[in-house]
């Protein structure tokens, strides 16, 4: 069966994995892009950026993936299903390239948008969604893109085989926490961390077995 793996999802110290105050204009809140530095200076991001261990995570993200689950909060912004042009924040050619299902009580039509992705709304579950995404997926692996509330209600339904998180030394202070009423989390998974010269932590957690 196919895994499904979490990748790049950053946090600050404190546990956010986004900030407050979210819009269509601040997709982070008040993190603004503060969680995300360490991968822009990447040379996956730009040509000329760094090729050390911080690159090497950052490209995990794609090969072997044919599905992508996000949540409503990930896709848009307060107020986005009273939008009927809004297509998410990140242009005609979004970085996903697969099908991707937004988790969503406003469910819409599929968009489908450049270089293979579309954009599904489904009203379900984590394991009803995973299954769905599953199928679309083709024998591939299911992402699971976040944010931090659809990660954790993943994670607490026993659905995640793989996670890549990254601690970015910043304090949010406010926002969406990623490991609330995750406390035993740890015994279900083999924890590595990988400290970065950028000054974030590369934590992975692999569940027993897989």
């Amino acid at each position: 069966m196919s895994l499904a793996r979490v990748h790049n999802f950053a946090i600050s110290l404190d546990g956010y994995g986004t900030g407050e105050g979210q819009s269509r204009d601040a997709h982070f809140g008040h993190a603004g892009d503060r969680l995300h530095q360490w991968m822009f200076a990447t040379s996956w991001w730009q040509p000329g950026g760094s090729g050390g261990v911080d690159d090497v995570f950052v490209r995990q993200h794609d090969p072997g993936i044919g599905a992508e689950i996000m949540g409503a909060g990930k896709w848009g912004h307060p107020g986005w299903h009273e939008d009927p042009e809004w297509k998410g924040a990140w242009g005609p050619n979004p970085p996903f390239h697969t099908p991707v299902f937004v988790l969503t009580h406003h469910v819409r039509p599929s968009i489908e948008m450049e270089g293979g992705t579309t954009f599904h709304f489904i009203d379900a579950s984590p394991a009803e969604a995973l299954e769905t995404a599953r199928k679309a997926a083709d024998g591939r692996d299911v992402r699971i893109g976040g944010g931090p509330t659809v990660i954790r209600e993943f994670l607490a339904a026993g659905l995640i085989d793989h996670m890549h998180t990254v601690i970015v030394p910043i304090l949010l202070g406010r926002g969406v926490r990623l490991w609330d009423g995750l406390e035993d989390l740890h015994e279900n998974y083999q924890v590595e961390a990988t400290s970065s010269p950028s000054g974030v932590t590369h934590l992975t957690f692999t569940r027993a077995g897989t």
